[in-house]
């Protein structure tokens, strides 16, 4: 898609919509029902056809994470000269150092820490313990990201000093205190932490990958809602930053249509 805006990422002209691989791996942030049927959807296969579709609609970039499955997949893509650009997560089952040798040979344009193992440090007051972990991400040679879903973590690492080059940043703070913790059986998702998180990402210079802009499908009752959804997103972050949109294509083509409201709009 000739129109979709592309933005400067250390280096690399990234599509300023990046497609996200949670539902890649049957990661739905509902409930289990649905994370079996994206998991039974989304074979080998489709997950190829998906990230080569997305390159066909302008979006040149995607998300996923560093784990075993998801290499392969990326090595296979390599060998048919279809591979994207892509913006490594850690992967939380595997220990940092193994998984980081693994990353590395795929060549990821950046690697960020995975944001629910980042709040969990945040959250005991380990902040030393997940300072190191950043530095083995420094250590790569890659773009170093911290993932978030508190925008209190933005303000520590900003205010430390730390050596982190990007923002993987939640509009849904999964984690306030002030609505009893962390539920996961239901994972709380609330309209009023949108503009909280916005405005933290409008607020650090570092560029920043707003994700969960549609609320885990939450946001996506009509496509008015959808397209609302994204010009929100769009006005409020920083002409440097991108967003990170998940798709689950068994339905419908939700990669044309959110490349065509980021090519109108982004």
């Amino acid at each position: 898609m000739a129109n979709m805006p592309l933005v400067d990422f250390f280096g690399h002209k990234i599509s300023r919509l990046i497609m996200g691989g949670n539902p890649f791996s049957g990661n739905s942030h509902i409930d289990a029902k649905l994370d079996g049927e994206m998991a039974d959807y989304y074979t080998t296969e489709n997950i190829k056809k998906a990230i080569i579709h997305a390159q066909e609609c302008g979006i040149n970039t995607i998300q996923v994470r560093g784990d075993v499955h998801i290499l392969r997949i990326l090595r296979e893509l390599k060998n048919e000269g279809k591979a994207p650009m892509w913006v490594a997560q850690t992967a939380s089952e595997l220990q940092l150092d193994y998984n980081l040798r693994r990353i590395m040979p795929a060549d990821p344009i950046a690697i960020y820490h995975h944001g629910s193992i980042t709040d969990n440090y945040y959250q005991a007051g380990k902040m030393d313990e997940l300072h190191d972990r950043i530095k083995m991400i420094r250590d790569t040679g890659k773009p170093v990201g911290l993932g978030t879903h508190i925008p209190e973590v933005i303000d520590y690492a900003e205010d430390h000093g730390w050596e982190v080059d990007f923002y993987m940043a939640c509009v849904y703070n999964l984690y306030n205190k002030d609505r009893g913790g962390v539920d996961y059986g239901r994972e709380p998702f609330f309209e009023s932490d949108i503009p909280i998180m916005l405005d933290k990402i409008r607020s650090v210079d570092k560029p920043c990958l707003a994700f969960k802009i549609l609320g885990a499908t939450r946001r996506c009752q009509t496509p008015e809602a959808v397209r609302a959804a994204f010009e929100q997103a769009y006005s409020n972050i920083k002409p440097c930053d991108s967003v990170v949109v998940g798709i689950f294509q068994r339905d419908k083509d939700q990669i044309a249509e959110n490349a065509k409201i980021v090519s109108e709009i982004g």
